[in-house]
């Protein structure tokens, strides 16, 4: 008899924090103060606490903490910034928003986060920014990128919008020599119930900037100094974070273990040649998070519907890569052109991930992964 599992088990998390999430949100509406306020506040120390940085700037969610980062470093039309093609749409589309050209470099074969090595041949006097994007939890290597950059006028952002939590050789993701991005959309290792996210730094004026540009760039009530946007977190989703924050270390412990059990499971139990499935590479000193566990396989469609007719839900993170997407058509790129990104697109797969996984659904989840790819080659 097949079960059903949930592909992230946001119900058995919220059941277990349940009487501190219902008095948080209850006293927010009783409080009445629904736009910032002391939630926010709160929660934005808890955050810089957590990461190191000197500031921690919540926004109203991932994409705008992006796009307000551009906005800080006054990224425009004529400028371009380079990206990975293997990441969701808001990376490259806030580029696009400022009137800027999104410059697309292939990715790591094995990390699935962006080369540093092909990026360099795409810098010239145009180039204003690179965002590297921390991918599947894993961070990127911020350090090589940094070492690309010094001594030059090109702005780093860290797009660590599936990354919070993830550590690289004792730094915390986000906490990088750049503006650091994340987004506490419901799934993410750290979610808040809608959608939200933060800008970190540890400078002062860009810390001004990206507050100001946050709130319609206000620099006193009524008093605007920039064109900004309405790119504030509200209270209710502050308030969620600040109770799932303090839980958040021991949820990412439970993330960790449940990740490498998924890779040394299927090592163990696949009677098949192991390459048949590819697990999540996490290089020396980094620790991945698992935003999403996710694997390579061939016959995807054939594998994921033999899960799914188990009870066992999948994903595809990401099928189409953004450099032949239609909307970027006018960047001129063409299939064949970034062949890693198109070739990983066609066989990645993610599997339930959540720190609230069972074991024995996680045994359930491998024994018909294995058995699909067997019945599929």
């Amino acid at each position: 008899m097949s079960r059903q599992i949930p592909f992230a088990d946001l119900k058995s998390q919220y059941n277990a924090y349940k009487e501190e999430l219902d008095k948080a949100v209850l006293d927010v509406m009783g409080s009445s103060m629904y736009i910032m306020g002391p939630e926010v506040e709160k929660l934005e120390k808890n955050l810089a606490n957590y990461v190191g940085s000197k500031y921690a700037l919540s926004v109203s969610s991932g994409t705008d903490a992006l796009l307000l980062a551009l906005m800080a470093y006054d990224i425009k039309a004529g400028d371009e910034v380079i990206t990975t093609p293997f990441t969701f749409i808001a990376t490259a589309e806030v580029i696009a928003l400022v009137g800027a050209k999104p410059v697309f470099a292939d990715i790591d074969e094995k990390t699935y986060n962006l080369d540093v090595e092909k990026v360099k041949p795409l810098i010239n006097e145009r180039t204003k920014a690179i965002i590297p994007v921390s991918l599947y939890g894993l961070p990127a290597d911020m350090d090589k990128f940094y070492e690309l950059v010094k001594g030059t006028n090109i702005k780093l952002i860290e797009d660590a919008c599936q990354s919070f939590g993830a550590v690289d050789n004792g730094k915390y993701s986000c906490n990088y020599n750049s503006l650091g991005c994340t987004s506490f959309f419901p799934s993410k290792p750290l979610g808040c119930y809608g959608d939200g996210g933060a800008v970190f730094t540890n400078d002062n004026k860009e810390a001004e900037m990206i507050a100001s540009l946050r709130n319609h760039g206000q620099i006193a009530r009524y008093k605007h100094k920039y064109i900004g946007i309405n790119g504030r977190l509200d209270a209710v989703q502050a308030a969620v974070l600040n109770v799932k924050l303090a839980h958040f270390k021991e949820e990412i412990a439970a993330r960790i273990k449940i990740g490498s059990d998924y890779t040394a499971k299927i090592k163990a139990a696949y009677k098949g040649d192991i390459s048949d499935i590819i697990t999540p590479y996490i290089p020396e000193g980094k620790v991945s998070v698992y935003a999403q566990y996710s694997i390579r396989v061939k016959n995807r469609e054939e594998v994921a519907k033999k899960l799914n007719e188990q009870g066992i839900p999948t994903a595809i993170h990401y099928p189409i890569p953004l450099h032949i997407q239609e909307c970027y058509a006018g960047c001129g790129f063409k299939e064949g052109d970034l062949p890693i990104s198109e070739k990983v697109s066609k066989e990645i797969m993610s599997l339930p991930m959540s720190a609230f996984l069972k074991a024995d659904d996680q045994d359930y989840i491998v024994e018909a992964l294995c058995k699909a790819v067997l019945e599929t080659k």
